[in-house]
């Protein structure tokens, strides 16, 4: 009873030690008589008892690494305190077994310097707008490394760019005078464009003023113009109207010295015309000059007379 109690102990520990599970997304290195022997896949796998073991365990995952701050010099040897973040994953199991002792220390030491000698190559400056470029950079030269320790490395990422407090208060001060100057210059081209619209205005303005009163004196002139020709059509047509009456008196006097007692008519007008006319002279004036023949007043009305006649037999 003992006996087979023993037995099927050893076959249990056996049957452990021959049954082996690997969780997915990992690897283990199995070696055989101190020799690699396979790499077990996730699953379940099978070894030998007493020959094999797992040497190393591997996660195929990717990993974020933390490389420790250092201190660099720049070109123009001021000095910076950076660190980063590095990702890298685990491609050849059998490689970053034995390809290194300790590619975890080996990958953040070659970050580290090549870090160092990247930003050595750059001014200050540079450092803070080319971030990107050092990122790669260090990333190139570990993945080419990183070949012989089965290691790819995805990125590295800058996450601090430290300079000292000093250069720090100068750059702030810089900063500060910078903006000062941006804005100084923008509130003189504010200034600036406001001049040039303000004259711009006035002149537009003066021109618009000068164009108005050269339209207002032309349509003066065209309107003066207008209004003489209108006056001189105005008396022309006068002048026609009055010349047109004193034609129709005339031939209407005419007409009447023709009919019955025409003549007697024209005598008594002639003569009250000219008893009013001395009337008017007396009235008028200081001094009358008066006709040699003024008591012979119905001599004057026949002269008068015979010069109609005579007009009339003709």
């Amino acid at each position: 009873m003992y006996l087979s109690l023993v037995i099927f102990a050893v076959v249990v520990f056996f049957g452990f030690q021959a049954f082996k599970v690997v969780p997915q997304q990992e690897a283990y290195i199995v070696e055989r008589l101190g020799r690699f022997h396979s790499v077990l896949k996730p699953g379940l796998n099978i070894l030998v008892p007493f020959l094999d073991r797992v040497a190393y365990r591997h996660s195929l995952k990717e990993i974020p690494l933390d490389v420790p701050s250092q201190v660099c010099i720049t070109r123009d040897n001021t000095q910076l305190t950076v660190d980063g973040i590095l990702y890298f994953q685990v491609t050849d199991p059998k490689r970053a077994s034995y390809g290194s002792s300790n590619y975890i220390l080996a990958i953040t030491q070659l970050a580290q310097t090549t870090l160092r000698s990247v930003i050595g190559r750059m001014e200050l400056d540079k450092t803070f707008e080319e971030r990107d470029d050092i990122n790669r950079t260090v990333v190139a030269a570990l993945d080419e490394a990183a070949v012989s320790w089965g290691v790819k490395v995805l990125r590295y990422e800058i996450k601090d760019l430290v300079p000292p407090q000093e250069i720090l208060r100068a750059m702030q001060a810089q900063i500060t005078a910078e903006r000062d100057k941006r804005a100084r210059i923008a509130q003189s081209e504010g200034l600036k464009i406001e001049q040039i619209n303000l004259a711009t205005g006035e002149r537009e303005a003066e021109i618009k003023k000068s164009e108005g009163e050269a339209q207002a004196a032309v349509n003066a002139s065209q309107g003066e113009k207008v209004a003489q020709i209108n006056r001189a059509e105005g008396e022309a047509q006068a002048l026609r109207l009055v010349a047109q009456a004193s034609a129709d008196a005339i031939r209407t006097i005419a007409a009447a010295i023709q009919e019955p007692g025409g003549s007697e008519a024209v005598n008594l007008k002639v003569a009250e015309q000219y008893v009013e006319a001395f009337a008017k002279l007396a009235k008028e004036n200081n001094t009358l000059i008066m006709p040699a023949n003024v008591a012979d007043l119905g001599g004057l009305v026949s002269a008068g007379m015979s010069i109609v006649k005579a007009q009339k037999n003709q």
